[in-house]
């Protein structure tokens, strides 16, 4: 992450950010929007994966939101998932799914998270209160930049399709994916999808992703790009393995040594406010299980600092976008 973009991401801490400047009119003549999500679960991974889910649950039937998404790495699409994946496929009627790059592991398929999950398809398009939730699948293979591990990459026909949707669609847009579109961790192809996003200043609202466990808020080209920390974890890998848990749960759970788990669940609400236009982000408290990232030494680019890798979401009453970059002038 260079030193521009860390700005961004601190500053948006300390101010608060409105809805982008083009795309004020579109979200003006809506009744406004609160979806409820949460991000990497990784419920073959955490020994508490449903109570977590089911935090979320909860608190969702308080807020009462328009609509719930999970933001990818859930729980495997098979019959031996099927109480969690309905637990929360049952809480709202309006929901999303997002595929993420540990979705289709251990020989999972797309079509199973299609037929098991409940989606439409792999990428697709959902209207809630009118606003239109594109989704995207940022696992396509074929990257010509692709330098091994996991696929990050939007493909041509998935872009084409894009391109197509936001020319089609009328009102105020929300881009989903599991990988971020901006950032060290951004998908291969992240500079062809910002050109592409901005593009559509008038209808984009906001961008949102998971994937890398962390609080994070980006921009490009005054559009917010909002990372969702996960609900279970922060991954630190094999070399910093260690126990944060019970001996029993580690020996039955032997991917949780390789992660500094979340006491509790982190998710969040995201409120956009047509009469205020302003994007609010409710923000989730918490703390470590065991050692921290930092307590273990780990260090890891590209992230270039510890506000980002935290225990919690932070909230975020997103002021006019002047105040961040008058900070950035200032840099220069």
């Amino acid at each position: 992450m260079n030193r521009r973009n860390f700005i961004y991401n601190s500053a948006a801490i300390c101010f608060t950010l409105a809805v982008p400047t083009l795309a004020r009119p579109a979200v003006k003549k809506t009744k406004g929007l609160k979806a409820g999500i949460i991000a990497d679960l990784h419920h073959d991974i955490m020994h508490d994966a449903p109570q977590r889910l089911q935090a979320f649950v909860n608190e969702m039937k308080e807020s009462r939101p328009d609509a719930i998404m999970q933001m990818g790495d859930f729980a495997y699409p098979n019959q031996k998932n099927k109480q969690v994946i309905d637990l929360f496929n049952n809480a709202h009627s309006e929901r999303l799914h997002v595929i993420g790059n540990h979705d289709t592991d251990s020989g999972h398929t797309y079509q199973q998270c299609i037929d098991i999950w409940g989606m439409p398809s792999t990428y697709y398009t959902k209207q809630v209160n009118g606003f239109t939730f594109i989704v995207l699948n940022g696992n396509d293979k074929g990257s010509p930049a692709h330098k091994g591990g996991y696929a990050s990459y939007i493909g041509p026909e998935q872009v084409q399709w894009l391109k197509q949707k936001l020319a089609d669609i009328q009102g105020p847009v929300i881009i989903v994916s599991h990988q971020p579109l901006i950032g060290g961790f951004g998908v291969d192809n992240a500079a062809e999808m910002q050109q592409i996003i901005s593009s559509a200043k008038d209808k984009i609202v906001l961008v949102l992703n998971g994937h890398t466990h962390i609080d994070s808020l980006m921009y490009a080209d005054e559009i917010p790009y909002l990372t969702i920390n996960s609900a279970s974890y922060f991954w630190v890998g094999g070399n910093y393995k260690h126990d944060s848990y019970a001996k029993e749960i580690h020996e039955k759970y032997e991917w949780i040594s390789r992660t500094c788990p979340y006491r509790d669940a982190l998710f969040t609400t995201v409120t956009i406010h047509p009469e205020k236009l302003t994007i609010e982000i409710k923000g989730k408290p918490g703390e470590w299980v065991g050692k921290s990232p930092a307590g273990l030494g780990y260090t890891q680019p590209p992230f270039a600092n510890d506000k980002e890798i935290v225990p919690f979401i932070r909230e975020r009453k997103l002021k006019a976008q002047a105040n961040v970059a008058a900070q950035l002038k200032n840099l220069r």
